[in-house]
């Protein structure tokens, strides 16, 4: 089978042995696989002397199941999501803990978004708000769009912020939303929104390491309002702007509880519902409500397919810092009809 891997700053393609299933997990022939633009390409600038995978989000068809995975069953469509497990390979031997039955009426490459959609939706969690509060989304990438989407679709206040104006205006098509391009117009909005006292959490979605969205975000807080850093943006808060509204600032790390804990992810042991309601792997499964019930609107994110033969061109093209493309979709069931 073939995987994609980021090697000594390069893109390669690399052939291994499709794995052999095992109790808990979930062996899956790929039918799609997303790229993450922010976390690919620090991933790939960073591998200088060793071979990293990339991806973390996809859906495929079940080929076998191992012991105890009930009710999982072969031929079903599944996403799933998180690195080591899920990455942009043929086949994928996936902890059950991380999948979840795609339902009828959602569409695979849909689906394939699904851990992309856990991390916006745990991002959120994060941040806490109350019915009717008001939330900057700083950086619409594909991340920052599908936080932003979620916030409107729960009755939160969004307000937009995003330098490219290509991807603006795209989220502004599909919510219709008005979305703000330079931070003075955007100061301008919260005010006005807020009635002078500033937003009750501020989402930054944006990359780039050092940024001066940091302390910007701190200006566009109410007291003791909440900063959510989602994206690879760099913790330089000035402190005097922190200590004068008392705010809190918070890093998302990844889908949810369980992410990284080998208990739940390399053992596959769900945590009790009772006691942990949000697993990533149940974020994984709101995702897909949302799209099932069209709460958010996500195809025109999904528009860009390549197969592996041009994963190097398509790699490239998410480099370049002014592109409108969120995303580009891997789709394994062109590989034959391309190389045979």
């Amino acid at each position: 089978m073939k995987s994609v891997v980021a090697e000594d700053g390069k893109i390669c393609v690399i052939d291994h042995t499709i794995p052999t299933v095992k109790s808990g997990f979930l062996l899956i022939k790929t039918l799609h696989s997303v790229i993450s633009p922010g976390t690919e390409l620090s991933m790939l600038s960073s591998s200088q002397g060793k071979t990293v995978s990339l991806g973390y989000s996809a859906v495929g068809r079940i080929i076998d199941c191992g012991e105890g995975t009930d009710p999982f069953y072969k031929g079903e469509l599944v996403a799933c999501y998180g690195a080591p497990y899920v990455k942009h390979s043929e086949y994928l031997l996936v902890p059950k803990t991380l999948c979840c039955s795609v339902p009828a009426g959602v569409q695979p490459r849909e689906a394939a978004l699904a851990g992309l959609g856990a991390i916006a939706i745990h991002a959120l969690r994060l941040a806490n708000l109350q019915f009717g509060e008001s939330v900057v989304v700083a950086g619409l990438g594909v991340l920052g769009q599908l936080i932003a989407q979620i916030s409107n679709s729960v009755a939160y206040q969004v307000i937009p912020y995003e330098i490219n104006e290509g991807r603006a205006n795209l989220f502004q098509s599909i919510t219709g939303l008005n979305t703000y391009t330079s931070i003075e117009d955007l100061a301008v909005e919260i005010k006005e929104k807020t009635n002078g006292n500033g937003a009750d959490a501020v989402m930054l979605c944006a990359g780039g390491g050092k940024s001066e969205l940091t302390n910007e975000s701190l200006k566009w807080l109410r007291d003791r309002g909440k900063v959510v850093i989602v994206g690879d943006i760099e913790p330089h808060f000035n402190r005097q702007l922190m200590f004068a509204k008392e705010a809190q600032i918070l890093i998302s790390r990844a889908g949810g509880p369980g992410r990284y804990d080998p208990v739940y992810e390399k053992s596959a042991q769900d945590y009790p519902y009772g006691f942990i309601r949000w697993t990533e792997g149940r974020n994984i499964e709101e995702y897909l409500r949302l799209i099932l019930e069209k709460r958010i609107k996500v195809k025109s994110y999904l528009q860009h397919s390549v197969i592996f033969q041009e994963i190097h061109e398509a790699y490239e093209e998410l480099k370049e810092k002014n592109s409108d493309v969120l995303t580009k979709v891997i789709d394994y069931n062109l590989i034959e009809e391309k190389t045979g």
